[in-house]
Parts: C-alpha cells; structure tokens; sequence
C-alpha cells in the first residue's frame, strides 16, 4: 500500500541519516507522517534533532534494522557492502538514491533548485527564508542548518519546495525544476565526472531541464557558459552580479555611520527597480548569494522585492558558513565547510573582515581524490592565511590512494607558515599556541574538524595565547 505522496505507507529506512542532506529527507517524511527508521555510523547533534521528532535514529549499522522496512533509502557515500544495505537486497527490500526521494518529495510542487560548485546552501536558505517571510509556506531541504534553528528542512502547506541540487554524483539531474539558480561552474568531482568537459555537461543538461527561469551568475565564468547554453535552448535567463553585463547589476551601497550592519549593496533589477541590501553578513560571495535568491524569488514567485530584501536583513546565516562558535580573550573562532580552493579563498576574504589581527586556519582536506587533483590549488588557497595547522585527510566515502596524503599541500606552502598534525588534539594545541588578541581562528573543511572549535575555546580560555 502507497501512501498519497507516493511512499510506501510503512517504515521507510534511511542509511546515513546522520548526514545534512539526509536528515532534510528524514524531517520532511516525519512530518508527512511516515514511520522513519535510520543508522549512522557516529552520533551527533543531527541524530539527537532527529529522535525529538520520532524518527528512530540509531548509532551503528546492523542488518536486523532493515528487517520490516518497506523501503531503504541511501546516501552517496553508503557502500554496497554495508551490512543493512546486503541485508536490503537479502529480503528483496526496495533501494532509492537520497536524491530519488528528494524528487518524490517534490512531486506536484513548483520547485525552485540551486546548483552550484560554491554557495548553494546559503542561496537556498536565503531563497527559502524569503518564501517563508513572504507568507509562501514553502517546504525546503538545505543541505545545512538555518542558524539558530537546529534544522535545513521543512515541511510547509505552500505550493513551492526550495532544493539544494548537489551535483556531486550527478543526482542534481532528477529534479526538473521550474526556477533555478547557477551560483557558479567550477570543476570538482572529479573521481565521479572522470573530465571537466562532463562536469560543465552535466550542468548544461540541469539548465536545461528547467521549464521557467534560470538564475545564473554574469561575473563566474562558468555560470556564465551555463547561461549562454540555455538561452540557445530557449530556456529563459536572467544573470546577475558586478559585471556591468549582467542583467541584474550589483554595486557598493555608500553609507556613512555604523548601524551595525555589515554589508550594504545596491542591486538594480533587470528592469531598472534598485533595492539595498543591508546584510548581517560581510562578504562578496554573500551579496551574490543574496542577489541570487531574490531574483529568483522575486522573478520566479512573484515575491515582492521590498519584502524579500526585508527577509534577507533578517536572515541569521547557516551553520557551518562562517559560523562564530565563540569568543574568548579577543579571539574569535570560526567554523566553515570550504572544502575546495575557490571556498576558502572567499572564508579567507570574509574573515579578514571580522578580525582585527591575524587570520589561523585549521585546515582538514576532504577527500584523497580532491586532494590529489587540487594540492597546487588548496595550497595557494591556504597560503593566504597567516598560518594554517594541517590536519590528515578526511576519507568519507573514499579509500587511500597510495601516496596522496595532506602533505601534498603542505609541501607547496611556505615552511613558516605551515604545520602539519596528527590528530585532533594536536591540532588544537598547535593553532591555541599561534592565536594572539585579535586573531580570528577558523576550522574549515567538510569533515569532523568543525568537532574542534569547542576544544579551541576551552584551550584559549585556559590560558593558551601565543
């Protein structure tokens, strides 16, 4: 028996529901009231959310927790040996990709999805925050947290459902959306892709799969290749950035006297309507995000622009997105999720702005694939630092490649301003040693390194200044 959204009507079971992007289909099956059942390999906040909404949510991965399930679902990075996965093809239980059950979710709704090499989650919490202020009562699924509210998923009563459309593995292409935003191209998965050609292909294809609007970005270069790709399919676009060609043109809005806000820009709409954007945020990337979601809000929706820039003032961030996990004897620390070299010249750029003094990274490369296909990158990236504390290679669903490890990238970077670690305690103790008054200390990396910024406080605040 189906339920009406499509779903078996019985216990639906995730594998690594610990992750942003699983949970998000977690939250949304819960509240569509549908029995959720899931495992992940190491407790965590996500988990303890989780279980507050009835979702049984456990530590571990045994195959008798698939025994009555009436659907699994997975993640990219769960393995075709795990033991629930084996034990799913055992019992002939029905298996669904994460993005799958994305694309059922959305079903029968408009959908706006955001794509992007760079700065998805915060343009789709921007987006779907603007809807939800507007009165819209959209449901989402962000692949990271709203700040200060636990959650990037929601199960709204509205006709529209936000979407950050990873295209890590290519599932971006189930979704077929009636609005989208490009933040911008650049190459990445690599060890899925096999070649750049395919990558900007697969992005070409998700453009044209869009039956409304595509919002891309003028000032990326890659964005910009999208977008000349779907207009000569007759997709309707509109770009936006600093470029004076885009259609969306976005400048510096002057203001003297501190209000406290952090950034203030100017966006004319293709039109000829300017709005300011007052954002709590410093940033570039941030005032292109914000563009971004407007006009896709407002162009896509029909969402008025004083309201959505109204949204946008308001908007506390996402976690793990120049997150501020606290301060202690004038040193701020600082967690985000750049985890490719492009990502962490824009953190790098953001944090400058917020310190006073030096800018300490703690730095744990994500992938040994990535690694190895951008160690000259990472490197120029990080060198930009004033001193970066390098931590080993976070595996996540890959396994070693012979003689790919962190000191790829710490070998290319300046002796004095780099120091390779063992652990997580080691690191701790090493950026602690270099953090002076003023500094900003930032973990950065799409690991467990964001686990060190608890540890950090409580060091700076024993005593430790260098």
């Amino acid at each position: 028996m189906a339920h009406d959204d499509g779903f078996p009507a019985g216990r639906i079971h995730l594998l690594g529901i610990g992750g942003v992007g699983m949970a998000a289909i977690a939250e949304l099956l819960a509240a569509r009231g549908h029995e959720v059942s899931g495992s992940d390999a190491v407790d965590s906040e996500v988990l303890v959310h989780l279980r507050s909404l009835g979702v049984d949510a456990r530590v571990g991965h045994e195959a008798s927790r698939v025994d009555g399930a009436e659907l699994v679902v997975f993640s990219t990075a769960v393995r075709e040996s795990n033991p629930e996965m084996v034990r799913a093809g055992e019992l002939g239980v029905p298996v669904m990709h994460r993005s799958e059950g994305l694309a059922l979710l959305a079903r029968s709704r408009r959908v706006l999805a955001v794509a992007g090499a760079h700065g998805k989650t915060t343009t789709t919490a921007m987006a779907a925050v603007i809807l939800r202020e507007a009165g819209l009562d959209p449901s989402y699924a962000i692949g990271g947290a709203i700040a200060g509210e636990g959650s990037g998923a929601r199960a709204g009563s509205g006709s529209i459902m936000v979407i950050e459309a990873d295209e890590s593995d290519g599932s971006f292409l189930r979704y077929w959306p009636e609005v989208a935003v490009v933040t911008n191209v650049e190459p990445d998965h690599l060890d899925h892709f096999g070649t750049q050609e395919a990558f900007f292909a697969a992005f070409e294809e998700f453009a044209a799969q869009v039956s409304g609007l595509v919002v891309a970005c003028a000032d990326d270069p890659g964005s910009a290749r999208i977008a000349a790709a779907a207009r000569g399919r007759g997709v309707g676009v509109v770009t936006y950035g600093f470029d004076s060609g885009a259609d969306a043109v976005l400048g510096w809005d002057v203001v003297l006297g501190g209000d406290g806000v952090v950034g203030r820009w100017v966006l004319r709409l293709p039109g000829g309507e300017s709005v300011s954007l007052a954002l709590p945020t410093p940033g570039v990337h941030y005032a292109l995000d914000a563009s971004a979601a407007l006009l896709a809000v407002h162009l896509g929706f029909g969402v008025e622009v004083a309201a959505a820039a109204s949204a946008l003032e308001s908007f506390a961030g996402t976690e793990r997105r120049c997150e501020v996990k606290g301060k202690v004897r004038d040193v701020i620390v600082l967690d985000d999720y750049a985890h490719h070299p492009t990502e962490i010249r824009a953190f790098l750029a953001q944090a400058r702005e917020i310190a006073s003094g030096r800018v300490l990274v703690v730095f744990q490369p994500h992938l040994y694939s990535r690694t190895a296909n951008f160690a000259a990158e990472f490197a120029a990236a990080l060198s930009e630092a004033d001193a970066t504390v390098m931590m080993g290679i976070y595996p996540a669903r890959e396994d070693p490649i012979p003689g790919v490890t962190s000191m790829l990238i710490a070998e290319r970077m300046p002796g004095d301003r780099v120091e390779v670690v063992d652990g997580a305690e080691e690191a701790i103790a090493a950026i602690v040693r270099h953090a002076q008054a003023g500094d900003v200390v930032a973990t950065v990396g799409a690991g467990d390194v964001t686990q060190l910024g608890a540890g950090i406080l409580r060091a700076l605040g024993a005593g430790g200044l260098g």
